[in-house]
Order: structure tokens, then C-alpha cells, then sequence
């Protein structure tokens, strides 16, 4: 049996789930999206998700044609209806219909597009033994092009920065900013531990301001970590006595390798094991 997936205003079967292809979010890549998890039948930190996707919207002037509280309504619709405990949602709002030019004002409705589906981004062997990284030549977007805060579906700077890892035979890549600092990985955020206080670039440095790395910064915090944002160079990643990334997908994972160069002792090390196990209990709490 297929999934249910919401479209626009309802559940449809997944076969019935299409789009036209004058749809901008096609044409150019032109809309938001967010990846939400969910543990335990909840979805995780939604509230938080939702403002940030109604933020990148409003940065990209795209009317999203629900409010938030109904948006949270069709999300918990969708779980259910696909019976969701454990599993991720993809959900996306494209600038919908238009015609072949640039002009989205042409376009009248944006699209609604909800998928509650299982997701394992990494082999669970991975999260015990840590990944490689390499650094990506590939700079994340300048401030003044867009803004890297806003989870467009133009995701191509991103990609250029995965296939470069895919083809250095690692899981990630390390990308920098146009100064030539840390901005953060293709898909996550970017954490270091070094003599026992946690460093991650801030979100000026170029990264999406993640919902997990706000979460694990709380709970570190509470944990009585030191943590502190700031500009990171690729030095310090490579001095580092821990690395780990976080994301919605990945969760918390621990880096043992960049570069060629070993990460501290080789696997992930008891701060990052210890934020993994903090995160695990908050979100399955």
C-alpha cells in the first residue's frame, strides 16, 4: 500500500499526488521546504520548524495559503494517517502554477505538499564508529545572494558540496564561507570540542539555523558544557579533540576524519557520545 500524501488541502493516495510542470518549485527551484522528525508519534520540535518556514517564505515573499495552526493540523494528519511512530516529514510549499518566465507573481497559489515517510540517513554502524568528511571548494552562498538562513528548494550549492564528498569516498563535506570560515556541512550543522568547551560557527558565518543544533546547544548548556559561537577556520577543525554534526536527518553523528587528518582519538569522543544520549532522551521523552 502506498503512502497518503497531503496535497494542497487534503490526503491523496501517493500515485494521485502530482504537480503541474509549470509549477515554479519545478521550473526554478522556487519554494521552502522543511525535514521534520518524529519520535514516538510526536513530530519533534514542530512549532519551531513551522516559524522557520513561515520566516523563509516571507523572506522569499511566498504566501503559504494556511496558518500555522492548520499547517500543524495537516502535519498531524498525514503522520497519523500513515502511521507514523518513528519517521521524518518532508514538507514543502512550492511557488506554484505559473507560466515558463521568471515572474512569480504570476503565480497565484502557492502549493501545499506534505510526505510522512521513514528515513535512515546514515548506516546505524556509523553513529557507533563516527564518518569521514572532506572540505568542499564549493562556497556556501554569499550573504547578499540568498540568504543562507532560508531552506529554499534550490538546493544546488548544497549538492555540489555532497558530491564532492561522494566522490572523495566519504559520507560529508565540510563547506566555507566567502571569508574563508566554517559555514557548516551540506546537510547539517557543524560542531567542534576543543579542551573541553564546544565551539559552532554562528549562523552569520553562513548556515541554516538548525532546529537540532538549537536543541543540542540547550541541552549541552543544561549539561553544564561551555558552549560558545564563533568563527571557526579549517585549523581548528583539524586540531579539534572532538567533531560531530547535527541535522535533522543525521541527529547527532560524530566525525572521526577530515581531511586525512584524524579527529581527535579516531572515534567519537564522550562529549559528543553524551550529547547524542541527551538528545535521544529529550526528543523520545
Amino acid at each position: 500500500m502506498g503512502l497518503k500524501i497531503w496535497l494542497q488541502d487534503r490526503l491523496v493516495d501517493q500515485q494521485d499526488a502530482k504537480i503541474s510542470v509549470f509549477d515554479h518549485g519545478l521550473l526554478y527551484g522556487d519554494g521552502v521546504f522543511e525535514g521534520i522528525r518524529v519520535y514516538n508519534g510526536k513530530i519533534f520540535e514542530c512549532r519551531a520548524h513551522l516559524d522557520r518556514l513561515y520566516e523563509s517564505a516571507k523572506v522569499v515573499m511566498l504566501e503559504i495559503p494556511i496558518d500555522i495552526d492548520a499547517m500543524t493540523q495537516a502535519l498531524e494528519e498525514t503522520v497519523r494517517a500513515n502511521e507514523i511512530h518513528e519517521g521524518y516529514i518532508r514538507l514543502v510549499i512550492t511557488r506554484g502554477v505559473g507560466d515558463l518566465g521568471l515572474n512569480p507573481f504570476k503565480c497565484p497559489k502557492a502549493n501545499v505538499i506534505i510526505i510522512a515517510d521513514s528515513i535512515q540517513l546514515y548506516p546505524k554502524a556509523l553513529y557507533e564508529e563516527g564518518i569521514k568528511v572532506v572540505s568542499s571548494p564549493t562556497v556556501r552562498n554569499h550573504p547578499l545572494a540568498c540568504p543562507p538562513q532560508v531552506k529554499s528548494l534550490n538546493y544546488l550549492n548544497n549538492i555540489f558540496a555532497k558530491i564532492e564528498a561522494l566522490l572523495g569516498g566519504v559520507s560529508e563535506a565540510i563547506m566555507y564561507n566567502h571569508l574563508g570560515y566554517v559555514a557548516e556541512a551540506s546537510g547539517d550543522n557543524v560542531f567542534i570540542v576543543k579542551n573541553g568547551t564546544i565551539y559552532s560557527p554562528p549562523v552569520q558565518a553562513g548556515s541554516l539555523d538548525g532546529i537540532t543544533r538549537n536543541v543540542v546547544i540547550e541541552l549541552a548548556q543544561k549539561d553544564g558544557f561551555n558552549v560558545t559561537e564563533k568563527d571557526l577556520t579549517r585549523f581548528d577543525l583539524y586540531v579539534a579533540d572532538e567533531m560531530f554534526l547535527t541535522g535533522t536527518a543525521a541527529e547527532v553523528i560524530g566525525v572521526v576524519e577530515m581531511d586525512g587528518r584524524k579527529i581527535g582519538a579516531g572515534r567519537p569522543g564522550s562529549v559528543t557520545n553524551r550529547l547524542r544520549e541527551l538528545f535521544f532522551g529529550y526528543a523520545r521523552s
